[in-house]
């Protein structure tokens, strides 16, 4: 079913026993994530991950899983991702069972109206389908602060407004800004601290970063001999490696929601098709290389770095070209 507008954040947060099916799908797949999130604490239960291809292979695995009695008693949330039209005959066998023990949410991209496992989530009294857009003007601004308030961080309106469109309004990329600033000012909700413009400027999205994101470009397409040349440069040159690992950070963040649509069974041309024609040749030939796996451990691996560079008194080159040699390494394999 479809609910009515503002009604997601009650459903999620106080779920109903008798819906078994939720659907966050949409562009802003980091909304959809939090809202999964959400869930997932209202129902006090644990995360047990399923893939669409996993489900696709054999779909009678999610109701095999929802019906299931869990070892030690607890709840689990079945948490489908990525997900696409490939999970529909999971979910219908799903729905149709008599009774389940774990609910099931999927965390999908933008689904066609004609879309099968849209219309089973939007049609099923009990299963619950929600779109999630990217959030514009005021809405965005107050996303901002209130996940600046969750990392300890009290956020004016226009540090706010400057955070969302310095991000694209991507809830993924503010989240990554704000515990970047969170742990440069050792902020927590126990300890709050204040954004400030200067370090916004110091360490925001929206600072000048010049050719910053040429190494990690290179590194991600696995050219070794370009990246080489282009690290010699960044470290003759003394600038702070902080805004190439920041350019890199966002690349990856891009890359992940793409190669899940191209697991999820989506065509490669397709995916590709809304990106802005010069990064076209350069994002298919790395999504071509790259795993969602893969992607998500290069991920943690970069933030783990940035936390270290951050934390770092003097510029850290030598850390940044060995991660970034490390990610061209993978890349070529």
């Amino acid at each position: 079913m479809k609910l009515a507008r503002g009604g997601i954040g009650a459903a999620v947060d106080r779920p109903d026993r008798s819906v078994r099916f939720y659907l966050f799908h949409g562009a802003d797949e980091a909304g959809s994530r939090a809202l999964a999130g959400r869930l997932l604490r209202g129902l006090g239960a644990e995360k047990h991950r399923l893939s669409g291809p996993a489900l696709k292979n054999d779909p009678a695995r999610l109701a095999d899983e929802a019906g299931a009695i869990a070892m030690f008693g607890g709840k689990r949330l079945l948490w489908i991702e990525p997900a696409g039209e490939e999970v529909a005959t999971a979910v219908q066998a799903l729905l149709e069972l008599p009774v389940v023990e774990h609910p099931a949410a999927a965390i999908a991209g933008t689904l066609r109206k004609s879309s099968a496992l849209l219309k089973l989530a939007e049609t099923h009294s009990a299963a619950i389908a929600q779109i999630s857009y990217f959030p514009e003007g005021r809405d965005a601004d107050r996303l901002v602060q209130e996940l600046g308030r969750t990392e300890g961080l009290r956020v004016s309106p226009e540090l706010a407004s400057r955070i969302a469109v310095a991000a694209g309004n991507d809830q993924a990329v503010i989240g990554q800004e704000l515990r970047k600033f969170a742990l440069y000012l050792e902020a927590s909700s126990e300890r709050p601290r204040d954004l400030t413009g200067e370090l916004l400027d110091l360490l925001g999205a929206d600072a000048s970063e010049g050719d910053a994101g040429r190494p990690g470009d290179l590194a991600l397409s696995g050219d070794m001999a370009g990246l080489n040349v282009e690290l010699e440069r960044l470290e003759s040159s003394g600038i702070d490696p902080v805004p190439a690992l920041r350019a890199v950070q966002r690349r990856l963040l891009m890359l992940v929601p793409l190669r899940a649509r191209i697991e999820a069974g989506h065509a490669p041309e397709a995916v590709a098709a809304s990106l802005f024609w010069k990064d076209k040749p350069l994002i298919s030939r790395v999504l071509s290389r790259w795993s969602s796996e893969r992607l998500a451990q290069a991920v943690d691996r970069v933030a783990r770095l940035e936390r270290r560079l951050l934390l770092s008194p003097v510029p850290d080159h030598a850390a940044l070209s060995q991660e970034l040699l490390q990610i061209a390494r993978a890349a070529g394999r």
